[in-house]
């Protein structure tokens, strides 16, 4: 084993049933890092920790803990959870304790532990508190004090601040920073799953970006800046930059924009910070090798879309990701999804972690409410589920056709769950455009007006580009 190399993950793969989530994952954490796992949501990142922890077996590959094999939970990791975790019924003490009753520590032992961290994480006076009695950020530590109580060599956490409000998150970011950097702690490593570009710069040492669809590393990126960590100074500006443009890069959609629309995109000014990210792999592709039928839709709200297309060409047509995040308080979580459906739907693209806006996007957004309607609605027509949802309405004598019937074509292509999610976003986006209609009570799609669609995109008539892929 390499000198310093706490946990080693070779060739990691996760299936559900058939959707392959982790695809051949190589990850190492070293002793004294503090490594942050950061992509699109749904990319496998907690899967990936509950591996490491022994809390999830691989479908393949393997992780081993100073090199041996991690079979069954990891006596030397700790796990902090999103949602506190914590049992109602127990007092603040016991919920600490809980994992040292579960090894078979003394009660003397188990207690003197318990209220050294107790006070350790601000929380001495409340040993004898339910859980709720405390508020949000009172509850997370806890789960921290929990997860200390065990001293573990590897802290796993898994988004521990998204639950908290804005300043309680800050607070508790900082102070957990300053117990691991003063040693306070036993904990030797920390691997953290976060969606924040700004939280992975501001807390890691290593940030480890996953694509998606399946997962897969496409850049391991060393944070050298200096601790504390300034957010307002330039060089950290830089790095959130750089991470933003990784990870917009690894969530574009498989489709990439047509010469006409590359052409119409406006010069980028001098980057500030270099050109990070690789080769995209080809996200049209099944786990099995065999071609997805159909395109994947992002979970985008239309008013959003419509919202960030107009800001961005009252820019000029072009504008950087991180500070539209900034400005909107977004993460790149709750943009990926928007600037992916505009990726789809050709009205834009990302390029060097900017949204920049194609001759159809620029139109689109300088267009009224009827002329924008007609413009979605021709080019959703020319993707295939959409393309095959209104090929089927039209050919069926009663224009009527079960929810359950689509949702069975996609299946296979997205697994169950994703494919119920996929049917709502085409639901959502077919009824804007008036591709179709929708009755929520007898779970059907119909045509409002069966006479009338041979001249609306998608139609019958009009079917030349929306063949599958």
């Amino acid at each position: 084993m390499a000198a310093g190399l706490l946990v080693s993950a070779r060739g990691v793969s996760r299936r559900y049933d058939d959707m392959l989530v982790l695809d051949r994952i190589d990850l190492d954490i070293r002793d004294g890092e503090f490594v942050a796992l950061l992509g699109p949501s749904g990319s496998g990142k907690s899967t990936l920790l509950r591996i490491v922890t022994g809390l999830m077996d691989p479908s393949a590959g393997e992780v081993l803990y100073r090199g041996q094999p991690v079979s069954g939970p990891c006596p030397h990791a700790a796990m902090v959870f999103q949602t506190f975790a914590l049992y109602p019924w127990l007092t603040v003490v016991e919920n600490v304790e809980i994992g040292l009753k579960a090894s078979g520590i003394a009660l003397r032992e188990r207690r003197d532990r318990a209220a050294r961290l107790i006070d350790l994480v601000g929380l001495d006076g409340f040993e004898d508190a339910y859980p709720k009695e405390l508020s949000g950020g009172m509850r997370q530590r806890v789960g921290f004090a929990r997860a200390l109580a065990v001293e573990p060599e590897l802290l796993c956490m898994d988004e521990p601040f998204s639950a908290l409000d804005v300043l309680t998150a800050e607070n508790l970011r900082s102070e957990l920073l300053d117990l691991w950097a003063d040693h306070r702690i036993p904990t030797r490593s920390v691997l953290m799953v976060t969606h924040g570009v700004e939280e992975a710069v501001f807390m890691a040492d290593r940030i480890v970006v996953l694509s998606h669809n399946p997962a897969r590393v496409v850049a391991d990126l060393a944070v050298t800046l200096s601790r504390p960590r300034n957010r307002k100074h330039a060089a950290f500006l830089s790095m959130v930059d750089r991470v933003y443009k990784v990870v917009t890069e690894a969530a574009e959609p498989a489709r990439r924009p047509t010469a006409a629309a590359r052409a119409a995109v406006p010069p980028r000014q001098p980057a500030a910070v270099p050109e990070a990210g690789g080769d995209r792999e080809d996200q049209s592709r099944r786990p099995d090798g065999q071609r997805h039928r159909y395109t994947r839709l992002p979970h985008a709200a239309i008013g959003m879309l419509s919202g960030l297309l107009e800001l961005v060409a009252d820019r000029g047509g072009r504008d950087d990701l991180y500070r539209l995040g900034s400005e909107l308080l977004l993460e790149v979580d709750d943009l990926l999804p928007v600037t992916e459906a505009a990726g789809l739907l050709e009205l834009a693209n990302v390029q060097e972690g900017d949204l920049c806006l194609t001759a159809l996007g620029k139109a689109f957004a300088e267009a009224g409410v009827v002329e924008r309607k007609r413009i979605f609605a021709a080019q959703i027509a020319r993707i295939p589920l959409f393309a095959v949802i209104r090929r089927v309405l039209e050919g069926k004598r009663s224009h009527t056709m079960p929810r359950e019937f689509f949702t069975d074509l996609v299946t296979e292509d997205f697994g169950e769950t994703e494919a119920q999610a996929q049917i709502d976003t085409a639901i959502g986006w077919g009824r804007h455009a008036e591709l179709f209609a929708y009755d929520r009570t007898s779970e059907e799609f119909y045509l409002e007006d069966p006479e009338g669609t041979a001249d609306l995109p998608g139609s019958a008539e009009d079917t030349g580009d929306a063949g599958t892929s």
